[in-house]
Order: C-alpha cells, then structure tokens, then sequence
C-alpha cells in the first residue's frame, strides 16, 4: 500500500486537473507528464501498453480512494470493459505551480487517445528513440489511425508552450 504523503500527491494531481479525471490511462499520462517537466511528486514510469505507467501512481490512487482523498467509480463502458472516473473536492492549492495546473488541465481536456499517443511519443524520445512519432505510430497503428498521431502531435506542441521548469523537447 501506498503512503499517505503519496496518496495525497495523487489528490493534488486530480486537484490540479479541475477536480476530475476520466480514465486511469488519462491519470497515468498525466502523471508522467507532470513528472518530464519538473513538476511531478516523483513517481516512476516505465513503458508498458499503454505507455507510460507508473505502479506506485496506481497504489497511490487506490490509498487516496481509501482514505477519502479522492472518490474513484467504475463505469461500464460501451465495448465490454470498464473505466475509472476520479473526483476530488480539495480546495485549490495557492501555491500549487501555475504551470502544473496548466498542463494538467489541458490533458483532462484532450482526446485520451491522443493523450496516451503523445505521452508515449515523449516517453519514447526520452528513452533516446530517434524517430518517437514513427516509432508510436508504429507500436499503436490502430489508435494512430484516422488522424490521431497528428492531433497528438498538436497537443504536444500546446503542452510545449507551457512554460515549465524542464520544458518539453521537440520530437
């Protein structure tokens, strides 16, 4: 189980993105992003399916439902699965960085795909893959289709121009 301190970190993550989050994938994504550009709570990520994943993020979200720093509900979704909806009604933090709200803000209210694409683009470049867009393309060619990459390659270039302590790299 997660910490507390850690559990709270989560809470300021859906805090920070306007008090709900839809999907753990949209969680994750935007926990990895926060982290790249230095103003994360220091959670790791690796790569897995859906790119950037972080396991402690998830004991973390699961502490913060038990504790009560955020609600979690699980929904049905309209292909068989289910997803996660994240809400919290902390206060807003006056300290929390502008840019931390900013970004996280934008990514709640991006195209999870194309979230999940640009993420995994940005982990991809970090990892020294020369070519991460070819290369997210060609390890996601179903969500890539239909115009997708380029849509995720925009929401890139809107999270570059947010001004943050480790700025995004062009890739």
């Amino acid at each position: 189980m997660a910490t507390l301190g850690e559990a709270r970190q989560v809470a300021a993550i859906v805090r920070d993105a306007g008090g709900h989050i839809v999907g753990r994938t949209r969680l994750q994504k935007i926990g990895f992003v926060l982290e790249a550009t230095g103003v994360g709570d220091g959670f790791p990520f690796k790569y897995k399916h859906y790119g950037p994943y972080s396991e402690e993020l998830t004991a973390a979200s699961r502490t913060a439902a038990v504790v009560g720093l955020i609600n979690e509900t699980e929904h049905a979704a309209s292909w068989g699965g289910s997803y996660s909806t994240f809400a919290t009604d902390l206060p807003p933090d006056p300290g929390a960085a502008q840019a931390r709200m900013r970004l996280a803000q934008e990514m709640v209210r991006a195209d999870a795909v194309e979230l999940e694409l640009a993420a995994t683009a940005l982990f991809l470049a970090r990892s020294g893959t020369p070519n991460a867009w070819a290369e997210t393309g060609r390890r996601k060619p179903e969500k890539a289709a239909a115009g997708r990459l380029d849509r995720a390659k925009e929401l890139y270039g809107r999270l570059r121009l947010i001004e943050t302590p480790n700025p995004l790299p062009q890739i």
